[in-house]
């Protein structure tokens, strides 16, 4: 007869303790605490960034390796991802790049305006403004039309659709010009009046205002740029001596735009002025 206690398990094997589960985090060693370890990497705390791989209680901490400690970009999980010199140049070139781009139009914008306020003297610049309705659709009227300057005191237009005189025609007296066409069913002549006093004081305020707004167009790019500089010194990209730097470089730059539309502003109120 079999006994009772035949299939128990040996004593053994019930006092035999459990094996431990496998850790789920690493030690990070002393150079790794708080402070470089000499490669040109350092770590905050251990939490962020180990990176667990594997099974049965495997473990591996990874780190990409950085040009400039204390400069990090957004961290992927488990990972530390740094910013090398190279892209920090690339984001501050970028940003100076725009800067340049958008002052540079700035003044074109501001030099465009002042041509299309009229002086003595006839220019074609002076119709840049000036919008027809042209098949259902408005569009510049230098694009339909040559516009040209036979005399110091008159334009010619001449459109190259004719079919299209009639809106050119009213298209110009609509607009602020002051001035009436001549439609002689081939072209369109527009005689420029001798400018009064009065309106040449009138156009010369015109002017000084455009040019404000230029300045005022300028600030703002300034300030675009300064906020972009900040955000890079929020993420660590930037020291505060860099971001003081760049400030003053953009702020000569800026001053040199200012005088640009200054010399130009100048030009133009001298041309309507001088009788």
């Amino acid at each position: 007869m079999a006994s009772p206690f035949s299939h128990a398990p040996p004593v053994r094997s019930v006092l035999r303790p459990k094996p431990s589960p496998p850790r789920s985090l690493l030690a990070l060693r002393d150079s790794c605490r708080g402070r470089s370890d000499g490669s040109g990497c350092s770590l905050r705390s251990a939490a962020s960034y180990v990176s667990i791989r594997g099974g049965a209680g495997a473990a591996k901490l990874r780190c990409e390796r950085r040009v400039n400690p204390g400069r990090l970009l957004p961290k992927r999980a488990g990972v530390v991802t740094c910013a090398t010199t190279e892209e920090i140049e690339a984001e501050k070139s970028m940003i100076e790049k725009d800067v340049k781009q958008r002052m540079e139009k700035t003044i074109e914008t501001v030099r465009s305006k002042f041509n299309s306020v009229r002086t003595g003297r006839a220019n074609p610049a002076m119709l840049d403004k000036v919008e027809v309705e042209y098949y259902g659709s408005p569009v510049s009227l230098k694009s339909i039309a040559q516009i040209s300057t036979p005399e110091a005191s008159s334009l010619l237009i001449q459109p190259y659709d004719k079919s299209s005189l009639k809106a050119i025609e009213k298209a110009i007296v609509s607009s602020d010009l002051g001035m009436t066409p001549n439609n002689d069913g081939e072209v369109i002549r527009l005689s420029l009046p001798q400018l009064t006093t009065e309106r040449r004081k009138e156009l010369s305020k015109v002017v000084a205002r455009q040019a404000e707004e230029g300045k005022v167009a300028l600030r703002n790019i300034r300030r675009d740029a300064l906020k972009a500089y900040e955000k890079l010194e929020k993420e660590k990209k930037l020291s505060e001596d860099n971001v003081k730097d760049l400030s003053g470089d953009l702020q000569k730059l800026t001053d040199d735009y200012m005088k640009k539309i200054d010399t130009i502003y100048k030009q133009k109120e001298k041309e309507l002025l001088t009788v």
